[in-house]
């Protein structure tokens, strides 16, 4: 249904390509529920491309510790469709004129229908949750959507000040964008019924490659006017300085999430995840 990138876009499909066909096909499934509304059509749109790295996590870290089961895919979702719900307000507060090679959904659908159709996959994420009859799990979610809102305005606050430091930056990614990632590692972890020694280190990995992953983003990217990153450049007396320390954290946080894995047992899937460190580590 035209949802999954071809390799050429998504660099992690050569070696994920069996999961992410799956997670996919369970994000098709969740959108036929709604087949009727006026939300189907646009909502395709909205999950078309991506690389799906916060459902592949959260698959890789059930399969690590237990087993994949129809939850696992269910989990997978639910986490998918926040990161889908914040792109599609984020853009908006951003103003963005392009996501990828496609229009912001703002642009395609109009700013009503944006908004509305945020608010229309909250809902889903909600109805998820009560299929997955995990309290641990719907909290998880709740407090990340939170947590992602929280750092969208911190990102406003912040920017309007003078002085912008690491500290800040890092704190706005934590929440921002690391968010998401750590819940995808700790939900897979606890709903394959992982100790709590396991779901520790998980969520280890997540918040750390979640930190890595918006650093490489922002090195990519660091000429946009907009991003943080580019105030950080601007008021330092030798731009090169602010690039080194970008580096240095983008190695330190990636080696973080490798070293958590250290906690977890041997299994394909911690290889996976450690492969996804080491991606995420790549420098543009």
């Amino acid at each position: 249904m035209g949802t999954a990138p071809d390799s050429t876009q998504n660099p992690l499909q050569a070696r994920y390509g069996t999961h992410i066909k799956k997670i996919n096909e369970a994000l098709d499934a969740e959108i036929k529920i709604y087949s009727e509304s006026e939300f189907a059509g646009p909502l395709r749109y909205a999950i078309t491309g991506g690389k799906r790295i916060r459902p592949l996590i959260l698959v890789l870290a059930t399969d690590t510790v237990g087993t994949i089961t129809e939850q696992t895919y269910t989990a997978a979702c639910a986490v998918e469709f926040l990161h889908t719900e914040s792109v599609i307000h984020d853009d908006i507060i951003d103003n963005e004129a392009q996501r990828r090679t496609m229009d912001p959904f703002h642009i395609k659908y109009g700013y009503n229908t944006a908004i509305l159709t945020g608010d229309f996959v909250l809902g889903m994420i909600l109805n998820m949750a009560s299929k997955l009859d995990n309290p641990r799990v719907t909290r998880d979610l709740a407090t990340t959507a939170m947590l992602m809102s929280e750092g969208e305005v911190l990102e406003g606050t912040i920017g309007a000040v003078a002085d912008i430091t690491f500290d800040d930056y890092i704190k706005v990614i934590r929440y921002k964008t690391a968010t998401a990632f750590e819940a995808a590692a700790r939900i897979g972890t606890v709903i394959a019924g992982g100790t709590d020694a396991q779901v520790s280190a998980m969520t280890d990995f997540g918040r750390s490659i979640g930190i890595a992953y918006q650093i490489r983003d922002d090195l990519i990217d660091w000429n946009n006017e907009d991003k943080l990153f580019n105030a950080l450049i601007k008021q330092g007396s030798d731009p090169r300085a602010a690039f080194d320390r970008m580096e240095a954290m983008l190695t330190e946080y990636a080696d973080a999430a490798r070293n958590a894995l250290d906690k977890m047992p041997e299994h394909p899937s911690r290889d996976g995840l450690e492969h996804l460190a080491e991606f995420t580590a790549i420098r543009a």
